[in-house]
């Protein structure tokens, strides 16, 4: 009895054709796997989401048909198929781009194909941040709103067109005069390079992030839009609460004070690596380096 079981079992896996597995197919496996989570993960956060749905609703409509093979339906299903995909790239080409120019910015090849701060010399001065901390929270408690974009490797050259040019070293008196009420720069947006304003009343595009609170206005929408495109950071000062945020990379910090915003203005400094590691355990919170420095 054993020995018939024993000959059934080897007779059975003979019958099976077991292909052979090699580390490469399993790299294929894991990749395929990974690209296809972020492509869904990607299209939850967009309206592509609700066209998905409707899709597997008329794929399980076509399903249907060949089951009972309703040969008209397939006919011109099939006629359909090649208008259909150029219709959905139409549809989707806002996502699909932004999609292209997030893949861009956040791989690791992006830090091959942009140009580094190699002189060793700051991007943005210790001057020009006390500028714009002391401005930004100057306007805060007025409940005066802003809108400042500083720019990093990607150029707000496109953005920047649509303002008006001032080209003036950046101070907290200049900023809070462009966006005091009934001025005519107050609306819109300033633009930062280096330590000086390029350009005011710059139009920025709005996030179509689900994500972000109903609550939050267009300045706040414009801010995480503008960071999403490109790899630039957005200081937003509330009208409302007076409250000061920074977007970054698609984020958005609500309401931090000076220490908590001066820390996320250093990212884009690109300080000298020893002086980013002081400033660095200063953050952490050992100050008695810095007031010994002083």
């Amino acid at each position: 009895m054993i020995s018939q079981m024993n000959e059934f079992v080897e007779n059975l896996f003979s019958t099976i054709h077991m292909p052979q597995i090699h580390i490469t197919d399993i790299v294929e496996i894991l990749i395929i796997t990974f690209v296809m989570y972020r492509i869904l993960a990607w299209i939850k956060q967009t309206k592509a989401w609700s066209l998905l749905k409707g899709l597997i609703v008329i794929l399980g409509f076509l399903l249907l048909a060949a089951i009972f093979n309703m040969s008209t339906i397939l006919w011109i299903a099939e006629n359909c198929l090649s208008i259909a995909v150029t219709a959905l790239v139409v549809v989707l080409q806002p996502e699909l781009r932004r999609a292209l120019e997030q893949l861009g910015q956040k791989t690791v090849l992006s830090r091959f194909l942009v140009t580094e701060n190699k002189n060793g010399t700051e991007r943005y001065s210790d001057r020009m941040i006390d500028e714009v901390i002391k401005a930004s929270f100057a306007m805060g408690r007025d409940k005066t709103g802003a809108l400042m974009v500083l720019e990093n490797h990607e150029t707000l050259s496109e953005y920047e067109k649509t303002g008006i040019a001032i080209d003036a070293l950046v101070s907290s008196q200049l900023l809070i005069n462009i966006f005091e009420h009934n001025t005519p720069l107050h609306d819109g947006a300033v633009i930062f390079r280096g330590d000086r304003v390029v350009s005011a009343t710059c139009y920025l595009p709005l996030s179509d992030n689900r994500n972000l609170s109903k609550a939050l206005g267009t300045r706040h929408r414009a801010g995480v839009g503008i960071s999403e495109a490109t790899d630039s950071m957005t200081i937003i000062v509330s009208e409302e609460t007076g409250k000061v945020s920074v977007a970054y990379q698609g984020e958005l910090f609500s309401g931090l004070n000076q220490e908590g915003l001066r820390e996320k203005l250093e990212i884009l400094q690109e300080k000298p690596q020893e002086e980013s590691r002081r400033t660095f355990h200063w953050v952490r919170g050992e100050r008695h380096e810095k007031k010994a420095d002083a």
